[in-house]
């Protein structure tokens, strides 16, 4: 036992500031859309939180932390193409993209012995290698998942054979999606406070977990 106090995390209280800066963004699209059922609209309200969440991450932290800048400028470059074209497939495959690419990443560096999940969060959070490498498989799999769900839910084919399969009415597909979006958030939460257990049992000492989320923008 010590008596040395425990030092804050300076960034602790920044992680939070963002992720409810992410999640006003995706309420905010999610609102937009369900009050005008206009997909497009709601992707100019994406694109205008999207760059708030990177500027109040930059203004909280002096820096843009990596995670949340890679899903900032995927949401941003998605969105933008979305309003340019007027077709709500790219703010769909967003998802799709974004995670696929992170799980080729985080599950192909594994036979490699590299993890680069450790570069991703390692400000976040001070593990030892051998959780790095759990959490890089259990992240890299999420992604996968993610990006395989996603294509299912964005399909309208895929969600008027699931909803004839439940033996219900055809849905319009756009509702299904954006509520989707809605129950991925609270998922991505889920996962991430169940990784808390392994993060304390590995953790290099006089080190405070932050708070996690796989996606923490749309």
């Amino acid at each position: 036992m010590t008596d040395q106090t425990p030092v804050p995390n300076p960034h602790k209280g920044g992680q939070w500031i963002r992720q409810a800066v992410d999640f006003g963004a995706l309420a905010a699209f999610m609102i937009s859309y369900f009050v005008t059922r206009d997909m497009i609209l709601a992707t100019w309200v994406l694109v205008g939180a999207s760059a708030l969440a990177l500027v109040v991450g930059y203004a909280v932290e002096r820096r843009f932390a990596p995670l949340p800048l890679i899903t900032g400028l995927f949401a941003l470059v998605f969105g933008l193409l979305t309003i340019f074209t007027h077709d709500d497939l790219f703010v769909k495959l967003k998802l799709t993209v974004q995670n696929g690419l992170l799980a080729a990443v985080l599950l192909g560096s594994i036979p490699l012995k590299k993890y680069p999940f450790k570069a991703l969060l390692g400000s976040a959070i001070r593990v030892n290698d051998a959780a790095w490498r759990t959490l890089t498989l259990r992240y890299g799999l999420y992604f996968l998942t993610v990006a395989i769900l996603n294509e299912v839910f964005r399909s309208p084919q895929a969600v008027t054979a699931l909803w004839h399969a439940l033996g219900r009415d055809t849905p319009n597909p756009n509702d299904v999606w954006t509520g989707f979006r809605g129950v991925l958030w609270i998922a991505a939460s889920v996962f991430g406070l169940s990784q808390v257990p392994l993060i304390m049992r590995n953790m290099i000492k006089d080190e405070e977990p932050g708070p996690i989320s796989p996606d923490p923008g749309l």
